[in-house]
């Protein structure tokens, strides 16, 4: 472990910074802490590239004043994710964090965080406990609390009429989640409830497992490399067609390019798609393919959100960050204008939004991407916020 952290410290790749706008000094410093590398690192990459167009569209500014990204990678390790912030907030002197990709490294990273008195916004990861009981008044997530998007999936699972549905998901925080969540939406029974190791390869004997439990659905949480791997797995034992599979955070933007045809029919559960018709949404997904040569996942559209969020708070302060309650009140205020449409916080920093139901099929060019079925929850809170004590 400790060779990691020294590799880890010493790495060029993940303590390099970006100024944004030219050489001048930054009037604000945030660190991004996102899962850049490995399996998973198509999400953490969207991540920051979200990011970034969101800060490269507003000339380098955000509420009108220079800031300076310094990206570090977690490489989905809890341990380094808090070997990062550690440096962040010591080392660099960051008014804000922003990122995270994981819950697992979410988990690890928020005390230390919070010891520090540090403003942050987060762009994906939203554990149940960090909601409820551990909530933070300087904590903001601009993704969605992970259960929620579980629970768009469970309403559809309900209204469609399925009676028995077989669940997996990776063992881990999320993991445990996205199966509560769509467990407190679903009418119907479970044929079974399997979890298995983050970051396996090879789900061949769960896959036999749940064909001989003969549920009339799957419902899972796969996300990055385990996703691809998973629907390639259920297509190629000949049930993908067979038996209707809904997911959350499995076949979305992060995935798709790899999986392709592979994926047509997969529902999907989230808040925001591609095809959205609100002028901040189309601008944004012009933009990011102008930019990035490919279509934006929701892991780009909410960190895309997350610069404008700060954006709308340090145009309140007038760019002071250094009063913490002020700027967080302003946060909390989320007076822009964002691609899902409506967004308002509630008490503990996790969206109130509305939550919808998408198909992978192929959009108006011809690629696979993800097509709007429903909106399954409007104004839709989280499960959790009534445990906060803020």
């Amino acid at each position: 472990m400790k060779n990691q952290v020294r590799k880890y410290l010493g790495s060029a790749a993940i303590v390099a910074s970006t100024l944004v706008g030219g050489t001048a000094l930054a009037d604000v410093k945030i660190g991004f802490i996102a899962t850049t590398s490995g399996p998973a690192a198509a999400l953490g990459q969207d991540m920051y590239d979200g990011f970034m167009l969101g800060i490269e569209q507003l000339k380098g500014k955000l509420g009108g004043v220079k800031v300076e990204v310094i990206k570090e990678d977690d490489q989905l390790k809890p341990d380094l994710g808090v070997q990062a912030v550690n440096k962040l907030i010591e080392r660099d002197k960051v008014d804000i964090i922003a990122g995270v990709t994981f819950s697992n490294v979410m988990m690890a990273i928020a005390k230390p965080m919070a010891d520090a008195n540090i403003i942050f916004v987060g762009s994906n990861a939203g554990p149940a406990p960090l909601a409820g009981a551990q909530c933070n008044s300087q904590f903001f997530f601009t993704a969605w609390q992970n259960n929620q998007q579980a629970e768009s999936v469970g309403k559809y699972a309900t209204d469609t009429g399925y009676k028995n549905v077989y669940v997996m998901a990776p063992n881990y925080q999320a993991g445990k989640d996205a199966i509560a969540g769509f467990k407190s939406q679903f009418a119907g029974g479970i044929a079974g409830e399997v979890y298995t190791k983050v970051g396996q390869p090879d789900y061949s004997a769960e896959i036999a497992q749940l064909q001989a439990a003969n549920p009339d659905a799957v419902y899972v949480f796969y996300p990055g490399g385990m996703g691809i791997n998973f629907i390639k797995q259920f297509r190629q034992a000949g049930l993908l067609g067979k038996i209707p599979l809904m997911t959350v955070s499995t076949a979305d933007g992060s995935t798709l390019p790899a999986l392709k045809e592979t994926a047509i029919g997969v529902i999907s559960g989230t808040f925001w798609g591609p095809d959205f018709k609100n002028e901040v949404s189309k601008n944004f997904v012009a933009a990011f393919e102008k930019k990035y040569g490919r279509i934006p996942s929701q892991y780009a559209a909410q960190s895309y959100d997350s610069a404008l969020l700060i954006d709308s708070a340090l145009k309140k302060t007038g760019g002071n960050v250094s009063n913490k309650k002020a700027f967080a009140d302003a946060l909390r205020a989320a007076e822009f204008d964002s691609l899902r449409g409506n967004l308002k916080f509630s008490k503990n920093g996790f969206p109130i939004q509305d939550m919808f139901v998408f198909e992978v099929a192929k959009d108006e060019q011809g690629r696979v991407s993800l097509k709007t079925l429903t909106k399954t929850l409007s104004n839709h809170p989280d499960s959790f916020v009534g445990q906060c004590p803020l």
